[in-house]
């Protein structure tokens, strides 16, 4: 990986996050390219641009890049707030700025991208195994558990993400030969989502959370176990 690279990516990250206070976001969404915290964040960039390339002025070409990209990217996700919801902004003012990144680097020291890594056998295998493990073992969890489901308890959206985040967090686990962290995971789902439950005599509503929970770790852990015997066979393309 460029050295350069990850002094590009250290300043944009200090300057976007740790030297970029709410107020200042706050202030340019509201008066946009008049907003004085507006042209703060640029010269605080640019500062630690120089800092983190030691002041060296042969990178002249590649800084003034980052730094007007910088400038226009912000300015027009200021304009855009209230229009357009601020998770997608956020993501794509994030992506933007990286590829600019990318792409002062490449100029300066040139990279090849092997696209074929990406589609080999074993990533095709891991992408399977976790879409699995995300998206089809929620549809798989939701249709089991129906019989337990009340018809006035509406789908939780975030109950589907956590379950999600969950089982990548067993699978990885599991991968990493690290089977303590399961049941501390376990644990601290115990303690945050049946805590609720301790004083009711809803027992339908336990049977239904416990079941899930069950079923997601089942999940997780099977398809973990199956993968890593999987990966350890001889795979051809084919």
């Amino acid at each position: 990986m460029s050295g350069l690279f990850i002094k590009l990516i250290l300043a944009h990250l200090a300057g976007d996050f740790l030297f970029q206070p709410s107020k200042w976001i706050e202030n340019r969404n509201k008066k946009k390219f008049k907003s004085p915290y507006l042209y703060a964040h640029i010269l605080v960039h640019s500062g630690l641009l120089l800092l983190v390339l030691q002041f060296d002025f042969s990178y002249w070409l590649g800084l003034v890049s980052i730094i007007i990209s910088h400038y226009i990217i912000d300015l027009t996700k200021s304009s855009m707030e209230g229009k357009i919801d601020s998770r997608l902004l956020f993501f794509a003012d994030q992506i933007l700025h990286l590829l600019v990144i990318a792409g002062v680097v490449y100029y300066y020291h040139p990279f090849e991208i092997d696209i074929s890594l990406w589609f080999s056998t074993k990533n095709l295998l891991l992408l399977t195994f976790l879409l699995f493990i995300t998206f089809v073992s929620s549809t798989f969890i939701k249709l089991l558990i129906s019989p337990w489901r009340k018809e006035n308890d509406s789908s939780n959206r975030a109950g589907k993400y956590i379950g999600m985040l969950e089982r990548l967090f067993v699978f990885f686990f599991i991968l990493l030969n690290y089977w303590e962290g399961i049941g501390f995971l376990l644990a601290a789902k115990s303690v945050f989502r049946f805590g609720d439950l301790s004083n009711t005599k809803d027992r339908e509503r336990t049977e239904y959370i416990l079941i899930g929970t069950l079923l997601s770790f089942g999940l997780a852990m099977v398809s973990a176990v199956a993968y890593k015997y999987l990966i350890g066979l001889d795979l051809h393309p084919n």
